[in-house]
């Protein structure tokens, strides 16, 4: 028999990312029952059958747990890298010379291959090129058609396919690699829920994904780029969800500028009412210790105050030493976070007008009539998915209970801040709209006899974008006897 379904008692989503660490159905389901409201796919590394069997396992577990489930699959994007030296290294000191060609032939101390022509036609004298995450700058002295010479401003040992970044100059890149598109293909043939786009820098780039995705996923831009930050507003409008990759970001930028920056981002994000992930480094120290730093604890709440719909897990969980331990870490910052008298004050600092349209109204005033009348959650059916988007960027204090007759809409909520969502059958009346709202909201325990909840619906039944009812109801303790229970119902 699946597990019992249990709502998160917090509202900011977990998203882990998988790995060497956490590869097993034993570990994966630990990170499920630890806290994990998604997973993340790297496609960067692995082979497309070791990611077929992280897919499975994760659909698997999703049965037994009872829990719709989301996968994310992280598209590697145009990453530049530097080609391989002789003995796979070299020192290079500060001040000296060192080039950049397109000579295949393993370099030295001297000069390394960079199979990438872009950066040939784009540089200018002057500009940095940052070496394996800023480790090692350079600083272009002349460009020619086949050859880049540069002085060495911080040295250090360079080793082969280390990344490069041009953090001062748009690269003319496509937003998609071949790599990309096949990976791209083989998630939607597998049916993953997000893709993430990585290294945006124009809305172009998440216009051309779109195009290719046709609807079979959601897609998240990841903000990792100068230029993307120029262009948020357009990338926004275009993306079903972002992501503060504080990685390249904090490369490309000095470190100082990041968090002004990442609450920009939140913000912006929130106020459009796209779901927004925070991420990268977030308990680094836990990829070898098993206790994160204060500073750590500290980063992870300030998303949290600020409401952004999830916090990432990258190689503490992929790679690290104790990949549970740090869901469970992640997932004790959150609740005792929102535990707080003054996070619901916080979380309100950005301000969300609603839009013009009927929907936003409803969402907004339910939203009110949590404190009126003490609602103990919001009831929310959707089709697409749009009513619990909307009611989740009012941030209402009491959870959303989400139910929809779409289990392509419920895995895509995983990364939706309050939203628990449940496959059933969509409802034909008003009275079995009520009646099942009161049968679930008792079932899946976010209310419980004596309790109101909200109840958010459109009229006529099953149709998507039409929310245009709002109902408050109060629950009996003997309701689940009265109706019956619900269970394995769809």
């Amino acid at each position: 028999m699946p597990s019992q379904f249990v709502p998160r008692s917090r509202k900011v989503r977990i998203l882990a990312t998988l790995g060497p660490a956490s590869s097993s159905h034993d570990m994966i389901r630990d990170l499920a029952e630890a806290g994990a409201d998604a997973f993340r796919i790297n496609m960067s590394h692995g082979t497309h059958a070791e990611h077929l069997k992280l897919i499975e396992t994760i659909r698997s577990l999703e049965k037994e747990l009872d829990r719709p489930t989301t996968i994310l699959a992280d598209l590697q994007g145009p990453k530049l890298r530097v080609g391989r030296f002789v003995g796979d290294k070299a020192l290079l000191r500060k001040g000296q010379g060192f080039v950049l060609d397109h000579d295949p032939t393993p370099g030295d101390s001297r000069r390394v291959a960079l199979p990438h022509r872009e950066v040939f036609d784009s540089v200018e004298p002057g500009m940095r090129l940052l070496v394996d995450d800023g480790k090692i700058v350079l600083r272009v002295a002349t460009v020619a058609p086949d050859r880049i010479k540069t002085k060495v401003e911080v040295g250090g040992t360079i080793s082969n396919n280390k990344g490069l970044n041009v953090p001062d100059v748009v690269l003319p890149l496509a937003a998609l690699t071949a790599k990309d598109r096949a990976d791209l293909g083989f998630a939607l043939e597998h049916q993953v829920d997000w893709i993430a786009l990585s290294f945006v820098q124009r809305p172009e780039d998440v216009a051309e994904a779109r195009r290719l995705i046709a609807g079979r996923a959601a897609l998240l831009a990841k903000i990792e780029k100068p230029a993307a930050i120029d262009r948020l507003d357009s990338i926004l409008e275009l993306a079903d969800a972002v992501m503060v990759a504080r990685g390249d970001l904090g490369v490309e930028l000095p470190p100082e500028s990041v968090p002004p920056l990442q609450k920009r981002i939140v913000e912006s994000a929130r106020r459009m009412g796209r779901p927004v992930v925070v991420a990268t480094q977030m308990l680094e120290s836990m990829i070898v210790a098993p206790t994160p730093t204060r500073a750590e604890v500290s980063d992870v709440a300030t998303a949290v105050y600020d409401a952004a719909d999830a916090v990432m897990l990258s190689a503490e969980t992929a790679s690290g030493q104790w990949p549970r331990e740090a869901v469970e870490m992640m997932n004790r910052i959150a609740t005792r976070v929102e535990a707080d008298p003054s996070h619901g004050a916080r979380v309100h600092f950005t301000e969300t007008l609603p839009d013009p349209t009927t929907a936003d109204a409803i969402a907004q005033a339910a939203n009110t009539m949590i404190g009126t009348v003490s609602a103990a959650a919001i009831v929310c059916y959707t089709t697409s998915g749009s009513t619990a988007r909307r009611v989740a960027r009012e941030r209402p204090a009491a959870p959303i209970l989400v139910l929809t007759p779409s289990l392509k809409t419920a895995r895509r909520l995983g990364l939706l801040w309050g939203a628990h969502a449940v496959r059933t059958r969509d409802v034909t009346s008003f009275e079995e709209m009520v009646a099942k709202a009161k049968r679930m909201a008792l079932r899946h325990s976010v209310a419980k006899g004596g309790d109101r909840i909200i109840i958010m619906a459109g009229v006529p039944f099953g149709t998507p974008g039409s929310t245009n009812v709002i109902h408050i109801v109060r629950l009996v303790g003997d309701e689940l006897d009265r109706y019956g229970s619900g269970r394995g119902e769809r």
